[in-house]
């Protein structure tokens, strides 16, 4: 088997990881800081909480759907598991709560999309605002104290590294097996491919995207406790915007908007490539502002270019 240089160079993670690159080197240069070590550990946790929620979003656009509700669901997640702690003093029934919460969410996603017949879009869009309320009633909009398991996963380190990068990297690992050698994984890329093919073949398609919908609030759950473990506190407006990073580090990492196409390795790489520029403008000094441009400018353009190399693939 021979060593195919262009046809690596024309694969999406290669250009996305070739940015990567070429921001980090450009950080190394500009910021005395960025090769710190406390640095380097700071990128690692903020692309770890993304990179594992993006896990469940590149799951669900690659069905052919989309969870805009992820952000709240954070918020939603990190509220119950934290009440829950002050009312029980219960590591063990906080973070089953927390992860409860999100796979609730998720799976009325799943419900309504899959019952109910509603868009995927308006299905998410109403959970988003609904989760984010319910945060907000159970709180009246002030954070929770936090501590115990949740502060270990969100602070804590093993040998140097923090615990939420180390278990970004076993989920990572875990949903690329799932997704690439599983009966379950090939169902998710064949619904998304061709629904209507999917179906001949006897795949279940609603099933299918009740897991991946499940699934996605799961992950979604699991990053607000990490998130408020980090912080010691859980506010109902934690994961404000996280939708819009993850969604963009799907993109980035190759996903098709239009399903049936991406991998986990690209989700992890359009992860690190989000937490590094917003690591950039801390270090650089340049205003929040420009981050919320950027970021929607960078989505613009990822599905531009996929666009682009599907060609007229891309209207049908």
């Amino acid at each position: 088997m021979t060593f195919d240089l262009r046809a690596l160079v024309r694969q999406r993670e290669f250009s996305v990881l070739a940015m990567l690159l070429l921001v980090a080197l450009y950080l190394s240069f500009a910021s005395e800081y960025f090769l710190s070590h406390r640095n380097l550990m700071n990128v690692g946790r903020q692309a770890s909480v993304v990179a594992i929620v993006a896990l469940g979003q590149a799951l669900v656009i690659i069905a052919r759907g989309i969870d805009l509700s992820v952000g709240s669901v954070i918020g939603l997640s990190a509220v119950c598991s934290a009440m829950v702690m002050r009312a029980t003093g219960s590591d063990a029934l906080a973070l089953m709560a927390g992860l409860g919460a999100g796979t609730c969410a998720g799976a009325l996603n799943g419900l309504m999309v899959t019952r109910l017949r509603i868009n995927p879009f308006i299905a998410t869009l109403g959970m988003l605002s609904v989760a984010r309320g319910v945060a907000l009633l159970m709180t009246g909009g002030i954070p929770v104290p936090y501590s115990g398991w949740a502060e270990w996963l969100g602070a804590g380190r093993i040998a140097g590294v923090p615990v939420s990068v180390l278990l970004m990297i076993l989920l990572v690992v875990m949903v690329h097996i799932g997704a690439t050698r599983s009966v379950a994984g090939r169902e998710i890329y064949a619904v998304g491919d061709n629904p209507k093919a999917a179906r001949l073949a006897g795949i279940d398609i609603a099933r299918t995207r009740m897991i991946v919908f499940t699934f996605t609030g799961l992950v979604a759950g699991l990053g607000g406790i990490i998130l408020a473990g980090n912080l010691a506190s859980a506010d109902p407006n934690l994961g404000m915007g996280y939708e819009l990073d993850v969604i963009a580090a799907v993109i980035l990492g190759g996903t098709a908007l239009s399903g049936g196409r991406g991998s986990i390795l690209g989700v992890l790489i359009g992860a690190m490539l989000m937490a590094l520029l917003n690591n950039a403008f801390v270090l650089l000094g340049v205003s929040a502002y420009w981050q919320v441009v950027t970021k929607g400018l960078i989505i613009i353009m990822a599905v531009g270019i996929d666009g682009l190399r599907r060609g007229p693939e891309a209207d049908e």
